[in-house]
């Protein structure tokens, strides 16, 4: 075989390799894609409504107590090696 011949070879050999892998690719977007609609089909997803974060109201010891804790909780904090 010739440089020619044996270049044209490999040349058909990547394109079909490579057509074989894109569409078992394709194939396998499109078998999550029906998948997908169907499982939403059957059990639609609930919406849920996104938490909020309550403000602190913090009055006279209260406070006092929660920045106490605070101090407490980083001063242990840093003492970790």
């Amino acid at each position: 075989m010739s440089e020619s011949e044996l270049l044209y070879e490999s040349l058909s050999l990547l394109v079909i390799g490579m057509g074989i892998v894109f569409g078992f690719l394709l194939l396998l977007v499109g078998i999550l894609r029906g998948m997908s609609a169907f499982a939403l089909k059957i059990a639609p997803a609930e919406m849920h409504p996104a938490p909020t974060a309550a403000p602190i109201h913090a009055t006279g010891s209260e406070s006092d107590d929660l920045v106490a804790v605070i101090t407490a909780a980083v001063a242990r904090y840093r003492q970790r090696p």
